[in-house]
């Protein structure tokens, strides 16, 4: 299982201490300390869309005007900390996020 996110983000925290207290084997991918490769990214984006970026977020909230209207690719490929988080993966299915109904499809 890979949990992709930040270091800093809490719900990619919570999300790992739970997991691995499940007894789930959990690799952390830090998006901005490991940066995704284009292919990677695109997995990630047919899985969720627009919804992969958090435009809520400080880090999105500082983006340029003309990086703001961007595609989706080109704002998680210049600031990745952008990316909604955690993204989950077992290689079959993904989740977005950690909620009671993201912790219900893991556990």
């Amino acid at each position: 299982m890979i949990l992709y996110g930040l270091p800093t983000c809490s719900d990619c925290n919570r999300a790992r201490k739970v997991l691995e207290e499940a007894g789930l084997n959990v690799a952390f991918r830090d998006v901005r300390a490991e940066p995704m490769l284009e292919a990677e990214w695109a997995v990630l984006l047919a899985e969720f869309g627009d919804n992969l970026v958090d435009r809520k977020s400080l880090a999105f909230r500082n983006l340029n005007v003309w990086m703001k209207e961007s595609e989706a690719d080109a704002q998680l490929a210049d600031t990745p900390a952008v990316m909604a988080r955690p993204v989950i993966t077992d290689g079959t299915k993904f989740t977005l996020g950690w909620d009671e109904t993201v912790k219900g499809e893991w556990l």
